[in-house]
């Protein structure tokens, strides 16, 4: 089915806002489910995915440590990536005034897909962004790369699980002034999305709408629903109480 991005942006603010979290901009990640819908990689999905978990995850800061060389490493202590990469990214960008290269590393993190429209504004900021993460399921490595000057990442994706120096829920994101090799970086992936077809389902969508599973947008709308119903009801109970 189709729906336009107005109504998608606007289910998704509705959905985050119920939850009644203090981490997380709902019209962020609204747009960040848009962004990674319009092109084809199931955004609806991933955010019902996060749905599941983020009333019951931990609702505070990040922790932030700087390295030795400079770099960030962030525990998000097994939360969304979703509600606190936006505010990484700023510091981030802060951190690397005078810099060439900033390296910062994501442990502990969920819902890493959600990170695509946040990276894909970078190059707007004449940065090269380099993203990899490890899953549990196929596809168990992705590789992120976006060059200066872009408009969509080159996606690359392979069932060869690379654990070094990493865990199944880490995040290593990489930050230059310089474009990344994408031929030696991708080397030994199997699956290639090219930035091509990226910008062409993200053309389309513009003229056609924004194609969604029928099933998953059902669900979406049922978050939507449940925890505006569920919060209100529980407004009125507490309007009524006594003191």
């Amino acid at each position: 089915m189709i729906v336009s991005h107005n109504e998608l942006v606007s289910v998704v603010n509705k959905a985050f806002l119920g939850m009644r979290r203090s981490c997380g901009e709902a019209d962020v990640i609204a747009n960040m489910v848009a962004g990674l819908q319009i092109v084809g990689l199931n955004g609806i999905g991933h955010f019902n995915n996060a749905a599941q978990f983020l009333t019951a995850e931990k609702d505070s800061p990040v922790d932030i440590f700087i390295t030795n060389e400079g770099g960030l490493v962030v525990d998000l202590h097994g939360c969304s990536l979703a509600c606190h990469l936006p505010v990484v990214i700023d510091y981030a960008l802060e951190k690397m005034v005078g810099k060439k290269h900033l390296t910062i590393e994501l442990k502990n993190c969920h819902n890493r897909w959600l990170a695509y429209n946040e990276l894909v504004k970078l190059a707007a900021k004449g940065l090269a962004c380099k993203a990899q993460w490890n899953n549990g399921s196929s596809p168990q490595n992705t590789l992120y790369i976006l060059n200066q000057g872009c408009v969509s990442p080159e996606l690359f994706l392979s069932d060869h699980l690379d654990l070094a120096g990493r865990t199944l829920h880490d995040m290593t994101i990489q930050l230059s002034v310089k474009n990344f090799d994408i031929a030696g970086y991708s080397a030994g992936y199997t699956k290639h999305i090219k930035s091509s077809s990226l910008n062409n389902a993200q053309r389309d969508t513009w003229y056609e709408g924004i194609s969604v599973d029928e099933g998953e947008w059902e669900v979406l709308k049922r978050t939507a629903t449940a925890l505006l119903v569920e919060n209100s009801e529980q407004s009125v109970k507490g309007a009524g109480e006594l003191v």
